[in-house]
């Protein structure tokens, strides 16, 4: 399994929003600047952000985006999934029911679902707050 960027660059962006909430809304032009991500390719994740309801669009000369909630509130899953699809390492259990005409005789099952476990239970485990946290404790030479 691979994150893709859009999935990396949510979760800086988000991250960056947290960071830097000074009351105001932080706007993208800045975000990119800091992240060294496309404004373009930021617009777009914010979009699918904004429609889930994870962040605010604040409009004006002063405008940009807040987070809706606490960074605590936000899992890191929440994120991944929001932007990537299903985190499940492979199709057959992306659904509810496993639809694999195979999955009675499957071997390799077992290893699937444990494999399965470990990335919800990682991604479902950390939060923004958590992130926010190691930043902190890097200091400022770390980098989102």
């Amino acid at each position: 399994m691979k994150i893709s960027t859009k999935g990396r660059y949510a979760l800086r962006l988000m991250l960056d929003i947290a960071a830097h909430d000074s009351g105001e809304p932080v706007r993208i032009k800045e975000i990119a600047s800091r992240q060294e991500i496309s404004a373009k390719y930021l617009e777009q994740i914010v979009a699918i952000l904004s429609k889930a309801g994870y962040v605010k669009s604040i409009r004006g000369p002063q405008g940009g985006y807040r987070l809706t909630r606490k960074p605590e509130e936000y899992s890191l899953g929440d994120i991944l999934r929001l932007t990537e699809g299903s985190l499940a390492p492979v199709e057959c259990l992306e659904g509810e029911t496993n639809q694999c005409p195979r999955a009675g005789d499957c071997i390799t099952l077992l290893f699937w679902k444990k494999l399965d476990k470990a990335i919800r239970e990682v991604t479902e485990g950390y939060t923004l707050e958590d992130l926010l946290t190691w930043q902190n404790q890097a200091g400022n030479n770390y980098i989102i």
